[in-house]
């Protein structure tokens, strides 16, 4: 058991989208007679909440995170009374960070303003790519312009906006790439999300992969997104996550210090502290088993305790992602394992060049966030 509770944070899962993107492998679905069950949902993940309060009783949630799926869909007055609800049921932190993830369209850009007087104030935009072909190429269903007048919006209500872009889409060039990134810089956002495409097991890119940049071009538009973003006074603190001053992601820094999260919706994970030990669980993954599953009180699909062997790995596996890493005494603050579950782990890495050798810090190196691959391999148990 760790000294002491480290943060809680609220993760709320939306699982419908208008049409599901032939490169994800999130639990999205869209939904059948394109009608979306938006009022059961909420419903559903009240009760879900009810359902899981003694095992948080008492603990302040840092930061609120609703994704998808495509969250923008909500009706306001249904996300309002899910927000009014969460507020009466939990001691939220002063200024907690409430960020709902959204995507270009009219219809969603248009209640961006009844987002933020509902109680958001950080959007986290799918914008992907602002060039129209490339848009087609992966299957979105906003284009360019779609793509520019929502973050507009965004920023005229939002202080705090993310903007995802992805990166080696097919037939892409570093100029091309560049492109898009400097569509992005001139509006101000002060956060972005820079995802290089991956071909995902079970989706429809991965059965029928279309014509992507080979490892070479790809590296090569990685290298010059980071280097664009550091001259534009960004800071790379998160493998994929790239932040103004005081724009990081707190929610998403939570996870990669090993903070705590509670998971409601359909298929959402979650992390929690007990008395005996660090406890995994998932909710129902398919919207009608979860809620169908609601009248009863049944959310759980899983449910287990990280044995003391998966601790360093799972602990590492966060925590390397930054770029600054985390103080060692983090590890056994958040795992309540001896700082010599590691030693030997953490003595091979700095050998290999992988971990830098500061003493009393976890941080990767310039290599080993290149090779963050090898590095976690050797914190496996």
């Amino acid at each position: 058991m760790p000294p002491c509770l480290p943060p809680l944070a609220l993760y709320i899962h939306f699982p419908w989208c208008v049409r599901k993107c032939p490169y994800c492998d999130f639990n999205s679905h869209a939904p059948r007679g394109g009608d979306i069950p938006a009022a059961r949902w909420r419903d559903a993940v009240i009760a879900d909440l009810d359902a899981a309060l003694p095992r948080i009783r008492g603990r302040r949630i840092h930061s609120i995170f609703i994704g998808g799926g495509t969250p923008s869909l909500l009706p306001p007055p249904v996300l309002e009374k899910l927000l009014d609800t969460l507020r009466a049921r939990l001691p939220l932190a002063p200024g907690a960070e409430i960020t709902l993830e959204a995507n270009p369209g009219t219809v969603e850009t248009a209640r961006f303003g009844e987002y933020r007087a509902a109680g958001i104030n950080r959007l986290s935009l799918g914008i992907q790519s602002f060039d129209d072909d490339m848009l087609v190429r992966i299957g979105r269903i906003h284009d360019g312009d779609g793509a520019r007048r929502a973050v507009v919006a965004a920023l005229s209500h939002f202080e705090r906006v993310n903007l995802d872009l992805m990166y080696a889409l097919p037939s892409q060039t570093p100029a091309m790439a560049l492109a898009d990134l400097e569509t992005a810089l001139a509006f101000g956002a002060g956060h972005l999300s820079c995802y290089h495409l991956t071909l995902e097991p079970n989706t429809p890119f991965a059965r029928n992969p279309p014509a992507l940049p080979d490892d070479d071009t790809a590296a090569d538009i990685q290298e010059a997104i980071e280097a664009r973003l550091a001259a534009a006074g960004f800071e790379h603190y998160e493998i994929s996550a790239f932040a103004r001053p005081g724009q990081q992601c707190r929610h998403n820094l939570n996870y990669w210090r090993f903070g705590d999260y509670l998971g409601l919706g359909p298929g959402a994970h979650g992390k929690i502290t007990t008395p005996g030990g660090v406890v995994r669980e998932a909710r129902h993954k398919h919207p009608a088993r979860y809620l169908e599953g609601a009248a009863r009180g049944d959310f759980i699909q899983a449910r287990r305790t990280v044995g003391a062997a998966e601790l360093p790995f799972e602990f590492m596996m966060n925590a390397l992602r930054l770029a600054a890493g985390v103080p060692e005494s983090l590890f056994s603050a958040r795992t309540g394992l001896s700082p010599s579950a590691i030693a030997a782990g953490v003595s091979t890495a700095r050998a290999r060049g992988l971990l830098d050798s500061t003493p009393g810090r976890l941080r990767p190196t310039a290599q080993g966030r290149r090779f963050l691959n090898d590095l976690l391999q050797i914190f496996l148990c």
